[in-house]
C-alpha cells in the first residue's frame, strides 16, 4: 500500500540518513520543512519535501494535513511493560507518607509485583501487557523496551522474556528485551544477596542467552539493592554471553554506579534523579547515554534528572517513560516530553529530540526509527490541528494527537 500525506503544516525532525547522537547545543535544533508532503510505501519512507516538489501520483492514497503537523514516533527506551495487577494500595501508603523505601521494607514494590507475576500464566501476563502495549501505540509509541525484573525466579523471568518476544512476533513496532533479574533480592534469599547474584549468572543468564531471549543486561544499582561489586559482576557477565547494557543508578543516591557504567561500556545509564560533578565528568569520558526518567520524579515527589545541567555540558540525553506499577504507572510519552519542558527545564525541541533522535541510539535502532528519513520505517504522528508543535508540551492535559501510523499501518 502506498500513502501520499499533503499540504502538511510542518513535518519535523527531517533528517538524512547516518548522524550521530545530537549533544549539548545540537539538541535545540529540530529540522523541519513547512508546507510538507511525505510519501510512504509498505512500512517504508520513501519521500518528503516541500509542497512545490510533491509527486503527482495516481498509485498512492492521498491523505491531506492541512493545518496538521507529523513528527517521529516516540522511541521509549526504558519500560517495565510486563507486569500483573497494579499497586494502588502502595500509592495511598505513599500520600499518607512511606517512602519507596519504606513500602519496600514492609513487602511491598518490586517484591509485590514479583510474588503477583510468579502466579500469573504466561496467557494471562500477555493478555495484560498486550493491552497496554496496544495503549501506548495509540499514545505514538512506536518503538519500545521492556525490561524483566519482576520474576526473580528462573521460571518467572523467563516467562516474563516469552512474553516479550511473543510480542515482537506479533507486531511490527521495533520492540528489544531486556534481562533484569537484578531489580531486587527475593525474599528466600534475604541476606544471601550473593548466592542470588551467583545464581542469577550461573543459572538464569545462561538460559536467557541461549534462547536468544535478550538484547540488553540491567541491573538495579542503588542502595539497598545492589552494589558496586553486584553490578560489575553482572555487567561482565551479561557482556561474555554478548549483551549489552543498560543500568538503572542514581534514583536515590549517587556512589560510583555511573562511574563504574561508563567504564564498562555501558549504552545508558538511566534515572539519575541524583547527579554529582563527579558523574557528569565520568559521562563526559565515555559514549554512555544518560537517560532521564521524569514520571517516576512526577510521581514519587523525588527530583527530577538535572537535564539542563547534562545538556549545558555538551552531552546527549534522552527521555523515556519507566512505565511500571510501582513508580510510573504510565506509558505516555506525550505526558513525559511535557515534563521535560516543565519540570526539567528543557526547550520543546530539546524534549522532542530527546523522545524521537536520541532515543533511537538508547535501543540501537537509529537506522530503523528516531526521524523522518528515507529508508527509515514509516512510523510517525499526526497531530489534531494546532498552533504549534509547541502546543504538545504546553498543552499538556490534552490529546493533540488525531492519528498514529507504525510501520505503515494506521492504528486504530
Amino acid at each position: 500500500m502506498e500513502h501520499l500525506f499533503t499540504n502538511i503544516k510542518s513535518l519535523l525532525q527531517v533528517r538524512e540518513p547516518g548522524g550521530e547522537i545530537l549533544k549539548g547545543g545540537s539538541m535545540s535544533n529540530l529540522p523541519k520543512i513547512d508546507m510538507a508532503f511525505l510519501h510512504i510505501k509498505e512500512d517504508k519512507i520513501i519521500d518528503f519535501g516541500s509542497m512545490s516538489s510533491a509527486p503527482d501520483t495516481i498509485t498512492a492514497e492521498v491523505i491531506d494535513c492541512s493545518g496538521k503537523f507529523i513528527l517521529p514516533t516516540w522511541v521509549d527506551s526504558h519500560t517495565h511493560l510486563v507486569y500483573s495487577g497494579h499497586r494502588e494500595d502502595e500509592f495511598a501508603d505513599r500520600i499518607g507518607g512511606l517512602s519507596y523505601e519504606d513500602i519496600a521494607q514492609k513487602g511491598g514494590g518490586i517484591l509485590n509485583s514479583a510474588k503477583k507475576l510468579q502466579a500469573t500464566s504466561f496467557e494471562k501476563l500477555y493478555a495484560e501487557t498486550e493491552v497496554r502495549l496496544k495503549e501506548i501505540m495509540q499514545l505514538g509509541t512506536g518503538a519500545v523496551e521492556i525490561k524483566s525484573g519482576y520474576g526473580l525466579t528462573s521460571d518467572a523471568e523467563l516467562k516474563m522474556l516469552k512474553v516479550i518476544k511473543a510480542l515482537k512476533d506479533n507486531y511490527t513496532l521495533p520492540i528489544k528485551a531486556t534481562f533484569l533479574a537484578a531489580h531486587a533480592v527475593p525474599k528466600e534469599y534475604k541476606d544471601q544477596k550473593g548466592t542470588y547474584v551467583d545464581m542469577v549468572i550461573d543459572t538464569i543468564l545462561p538460559r536467557i542467552a541461549k534462547q536468544g531471549l535478550a538484547d540488553y543486561i540491567d541491573v538495579f544499582c542503588e542502595k539497598g539493592y545492589f552494589d558496586l561489586e553486584d553490578t560489575e559482576r553482572l555487567i561482565k557477565a551479561g557482556q561474555k554471553h554478548n549483551l549489552k547494557v543498560k543500568i538503572h543508578v542514581n534514583q536515590f543516591n549517587s556512589f560510583g554506579g555511573v562511574k563504574l557504567a561508563s567504564e564498562l561500556g555501558a549504552l545508558t545509564v538511566d534515572h539519575l534523579e541524583e547527579l554529582t560533578e563527579d558523574d557528569v565528568l565520568a559521562l563526559k569520558k565515555g559514549t554512555t547515554i544518560p537517560v532521564a526518567l521524569p514520571g517516576c520524579s512526577f510521581f514519587l515527589q523525588i527530583p527530577y534528572t538535572p537535564g539542563r545541567q547534562i545538556i549545558d555540558n555538551n552531552l546527549p540525553l534522552v527521555l523515556a517513560s519507566d512505565f511500571n506499577p510501582g513508580s510510573s504507572p504510565s506509558g505516555n510519552m506525550n505526558f513525559i516530553v511535557a515534563l521535560a519542558c516543565i519540570k526539567m527545564k528543557l526547550t520543546p525541541e530539546e524534549a522532542i529530540n530527546a523522545a524521537t533522535f536520541n532515543a533511537s541510539f538508547a535501543l540501537d535502532l537509529q537506522d530503523k526509527v528516531g526521524s523522518i528519513t528515507r529508508g527509515k520505517l514509516a512510523s510517525f504522528i499526526i497531530t489534531k490541528k494546532i498552533p504549534s508543535y509547541r502546543t504538545l508540551p504546553y498543552a499538556f492535559g490534552s490529546n493533540c494527537i488525531e492519528s498514529v501510523w507504525i510501520s505503515g499501518q494506521l492504528i486504530s
